[in-house]
C-alpha cells in the first residue's frame, strides 16, 4: 500500500523543488510534476514528489482521517 500525505507548500524554488509542511515537519519535495504549484497550496506528497494538488473541500476530510489514525496509533502503546 502506498500513502501520499497532504502537505502545505511553504516555499517554491527555481529548480522545480520546494518545501512542504505537515504538523510542523518540513520536507524538501520535488514540484516537477506540478509546475504551477504556489506557496500555500496543499499537495499530496509521495516519495518526495508532489503528485497532486488537493481540493480544499477534500483536504478537511483527509486531515480528519489522518488525525483519527494518529489517535488510534497512539492508543496502541
Amino acid at each position: 500500500m502506498c500513502i501520499a500525505w497532504p502537505m502545505r507548500v511553504t516555499a517554491v524554488l527555481p529548480d522545480k523543488s520546494g518545501t512542504a509542511d505537515l504538523d510542523g515537519v518540513s520536507r524538501h519535495i520535488s514540484l516537477r510534476l506540478l509546475p504551477d504549484t504556489q506557496v500555500g497550496d496543499y499537495v499530496l506528497v509521495h516519495a518526495g514528489y508532489a503528485i497532486e494538488k488537493v481540493d480544499p473541500l477534500k483536504l478537511e476530510e483527509q486531515l480528519k482521517i489522518m488525525d483519527e489514525l494518529k489517535a488510534s496509533l497512539a492508543g496502541q502503546d
